[in-house]
């Protein structure tokens, strides 16, 4: 893809906009102690980010979770309540929107977690503004990544074509997601790692003031 293209940029909002990944997975780890079933920080950031919350869990269920019906609705309001209170903004995101802003290139969000969960990390972090009319969702589209319908969705809103895209992801499900649906991809990897992104075509960064450059836009 040829920068000088580039119509629109479309942000994952976990991870890429907001600091919530670490937050989720600790209410996990929490959670799931309550149900007698232990699973370390780790190994829940590497099965569940970039997920949703009900194939989270479908796939505790099925390494032996015993988990309510209910489970789903009550651990997305124990989220909710601790996002509400310490999510933070990635680093340099907003420095970096500005650009995207001022160069007058299209920008929106495209996240597999619901619209009421992006008001609310967006709202804290003074982000909201940005993207009050450009959030899409998966979960409402019924579609969530690696399906690439939801990228797709946004472009058509916008009136581009996936070849003048660029998707900005952590997660692999987000990296799939954008390369089927033709859109070039950048990952953002702030601790670095990312070999199974780099796998499927996404362009590795680790810090958001390095955004700018790589969409080829002016200093």
């Amino acid at each position: 893809m040829d920068m000088a293209d580039l119509k629109l940029v479309i942000f994952d909002c976990d991870g890429v906009l907001v600091d919530s990944e670490g937050i989720f997975n600790r209410v996990l780890v929490d959670d799931l102690e309550t149900y007698g079933f232990t699973l370390g920080f780790d190994e829940c950031a590497t099965l569940f980010t970039g997920g949703t919350i009900s194939s989270t869990k479908s796939v505790l269920e099925a390494r032996g979770a015993i988990l309510p019906d209910t489970w789903v609705e009550g651990f997305y309001s124990k989220v909710y309540a601790q996002l509400h209170k310490t999510v933070t903004a990635i680093p340099n995101i907003k420095q970096t929107l500005e650009h995207i802003k001022t160069a007058g290139i299209s920008y929106c969000v495209a996240s597999n977690g619901q619209i009421e969960k992006m008001e609310i990390t967006l709202g804290r972090t003074g982000l909201l503004g940005y993207f009050k009319d450009v959030m899409f969702s998966g979960q409402t589209l019924s579609a969530p990544k690696p399906a690439p319908e939801l990228f797709l969705h946004a472009a058509a809103t916008f009136g581009a074509s996936p070849a003048d895209c660029v998707v900005i992801e952590d997660s692999l499900n987000g990296v799939l997601a954008a390369k089927r649906a033709g859109m070039k991809c950048f990952a953002y990897t702030p601790h670095g790692g990312g070999e199974n992104l780099l796998a499927e075509g996404a362009v590795l960064f680790e810090d958001m003031a390095e955004l700018p450059a790589l969409l080829g836009l002016s200093p």
